[in-house]
């Protein structure tokens, strides 16, 4: 197998992702549409939606791409990529920016390991994530 990435948004979002990173193949990355129905059949829920106390301990941090350039690139793209949909009215919150995914290794018809992020940053021990896909692969 390989992996498979999924996200909210549209067809034009996805394009400008994947043209900014084109190192992941398109066959590779697909878009759950703004009813966010592929969230919802994943178990996947909105941050802002979760009991404070599973979360109280997290730090949220600023990632590490790259310095300088890398912050001027990501600002460049993300509000091009950024889950808001065309008819959003100046002030709402977009929906799209609330929801949290996760990591599954899925083998056949089997989910082998699954990981729901409760907030943003949050994400599985990445050693284990691998071992996991890994022995699956094998």
């Amino acid at each position: 197998g390989k992996p498979i990435f999924i996200s909210i948004g549209d067809v034009e979002k996805l394009s400008t992702f994947l043209n900014a990173n084109d190192f992941i193949p398109r066959d590779q990355m697909f878009v759950d549409d703004y009813t966010f129905n592929a969230y919802r059949a994943a178990g996947f829920g909105r941050f802002d939606q979760l009991d404070r106390e599973d979360v109280k301990d997290f730090k949220m941090t600023a990632p590490e791409i790259g310095g300088f350039r890398g912050w001027l690139n990501y600002f460049g793209v993300v509000s091009k990529v950024s889950p808001i949909p065309k008819d959003m009215k100046f002030g709402e919150v977009p929906e799209g920016v609330l929801w949290v995914g996760g990591t599954f290794v899925i083998k056949g018809d089997e989910v082998l390991y699954q990981w729901s992020d409760k907030v943003p940053g949050n994400h599985p021990d990445i050693r284990e994530f691998v071992n996991i896909a890994k022995a699956a692969a094998a």
